[in-house]
């Protein structure tokens, strides 16, 4: 186990000082075996959503060739930030391993306990607001999804 968190924090440091991103780098890994890495590439990639758990995930998935990562643990350099935190709960992923936390991050000028914030904050009192339109209208394809026979749940 210590030496997928020591792969984590050797990533994050190593694509950082490369000038790929931020310090932030994620492995993943199934029966001791690694089968997904990611590093920060936000910077690099001009992608917002470039996070390394959020790379890993995307690359563990390819190889494996499903969208669920049942029995797999990830180890992360840093507590995740929402999105992340998402996206490994929507992967099915088993146990997260973290090093740094939200705190070290905020201190380190990462808005994530910002965001965190935010969430709980109702849609329309948050920072960027949100407008609920049209909502009669959306909910027939949801409708359609609830009574879709051949539909793969997730």
């Amino acid at each position: 186990m210590i030496e997928f968190m020591r792969e984590a924090i050797a990533l994050a440091v190593k694509k950082m000082r490369q000038g790929q991103g931020g310090p932030f780098g994620a492995v993943i890994v199934r029966h001791g075996e690694v089968i997904g890495r990611g590093y920060n590439r936000v910077t690099f990639t001009n992608d917002p959503t470039a996070h390394a758990e959020i790379v890993a995930i995307r690359e563990a998935c390819t190889r494996l060739g499903d969208f669920r990562l049942t029995g797999c643990d990830i180890y992360i350099n840093c507590e995740p930030c929402p999105m992340c935190l998402a996206a490994i709960y929507w992967a099915d992923i088993a146990k997260i391993y973290y090093a740094a936390d939200r705190q070290d991050a905020a201190d380190s000028g990462f808005a994530d306990a910002e965001i965190y914030m935010e969430i709980g904050s109702r849609p329309e009192e948050r920072r960027i607001p949100a407008v609920q339109m049209l909502r009669i209208e959306a909910l027939a394809a949801l409708r359609e999804w609830r009574m879709k026979a051949d539909k793969i749940d997730y």
